[in-house]
């Protein structure tokens, strides 16, 4: 299915029921009074993150979800039935706006989070309801309430721990196949990547981290260059940005790393200021790739001038992907990374707390 990160839909709850105006009429009894029942409430429409969806292809082809209304009350004091509540699945990192206010309303990050976008009307009054000692026959009823409606704009975000960055054929596709179970396309010519690619990298038992691979950048990509920026948004859950640079590229003889690391650093940056996001800010690794079609002294000597030429004050990995030759001990040294990110955060949410809530836990 085509991958799709952007949609657009309108949701309309349901519209409670009318209240009922009836009278008792039994044989004997001459004046039952009123005994119209209220009417139902509307459905509303809630939206569930779901496990096992990974886009949001479903809405470009339905985009009007519509929840039912609730039944008229009856007589003898029957209430209306309610509206059944319409329950939309979308994928887990799903990101909900209004679409006329850009409001965000909410971040479904985590499986069976919900929300209700739209709220279901009440039901009107049967004239039971308005049944008094001066009014001893009610004709008053009130009308159900309509339920609401709004247009949303869904907006997914992949959930990832680590985020590939590069130019396009600097070998993110082969470095994501060669750690982790993902199959992503893999040829000898830019672009293959065409949407974001997920995969697992398990280092053991209860040792494991996603990676996000997304459409190689090239200069002017914030200006739609290329595939653009747009697949950028996808590394903002990421904790952290490794940099894939093809210490070689094939073929082209005027190849300048430095200015290959700039053009990155240049367009995560123009992001960050256009979207108001912090790509700019997160950790990210200098990795040279490639390192398997070049001599020892001459990777050595590349990585050098290059670290020196951007003044690296970051870790730096060489590696050859397809070869797998340094990618343990880069994927080793992620884990560990995460891993004490995880504790510094534990440790920070744990010093927050009141201590007489830390003595009671204990």
């Amino acid at each position: 299915m085509k991958f799709v990160d952007e949609a657009e839909i309108t949701v309309q709850a349901g519209n409670g029921g009318h209240g009922a105006l009836s009278f008792r009429r039994e044989k004997y009894i001459p004046r039952g009074g009123p005994d119209g029942g209220d009417g139902g409430r509307g459905g509303s429409v809630q939206l569930l993150a779901t496990e096992g969806l990974n886009t949001l292809a479903d809405f470009r082809f339905v985009r009007h979800y519509q929840a039912k209304g609730g039944q008229t009350g009856g007589g003898k004091l029957k209430t209306g039935q309610s509206g059944e509540d319409l329950i939309v699945k979308v994928p887990v990192g799903t990101m909900i706006y209004d679409a006329q206010t850009e409001e965000i309303i909410a971040d479904l990050n985590e499986s069976e989070q919900s929300v209700i976008v739209a709220q279901g009307g009440e039901g009107g009054l049967g004239n039971t309801t308005f049944k008094s000692s001066t009014n001893q026959a009610p004709r008053k009823i009130t009308k159900g309430k309509p339920g609401d409606a709004r247009t949303l704009r869904l907006e997914l975000k992949v959930l990832a721990d680590v985020g590939l960055l590069g130019l396009p054929n600097a070998g993110k596709s082969t470095f994501l196949r060669s750690v982790s179970q993902a199959t992503p396309k893999v040829a000898n010519y830019p672009f293959t990547t065409l949407y974001p690619e997920l995969g697992v990298v398990s280092l053991g038992v209860g040792s494991s981290f996603v990676i996000a691979d997304i459409p190689g950048l090239i200069e002017g990509a914030s200006e739609g260059a290329g595939l653009g920026i747009q697949f950028l948004r996808h590394l903002a859950r990421t904790k952290l940005l490794l940099h894939i640079v093809d210490i070689a590229p094939y073929g082209d003889e005027e190849a300048n790393l430095l200015n290959d690391v700039n053009t990155i650093v240049g367009e995560l940056n123009h992001y960050s200021e256009q979207a108001g996001a912090d790509l700019d800010k997160l950790d990210r690794w200098l990795v040279i790739n490639k390192t398997d079609v070049v001599l020892d002294e001459d990777r050595e000597r590349i990585s050098q001038e290059l670290i020196a030429a951007l003044n690296w004050q970051g870790p730096v990995y060489t590696i050859s992907a397809i070869s797998r030759n340094g990618t343990q001990a880069l994927c080793n040294d992620i884990m560990n990374y995460l891993e004490a990110e995880q504790k510094a955060l534990e440790k920070e949410v744990f010093v927050s707390i009141p201590q007489e809530e830390q003595e009671g836990s204990q």
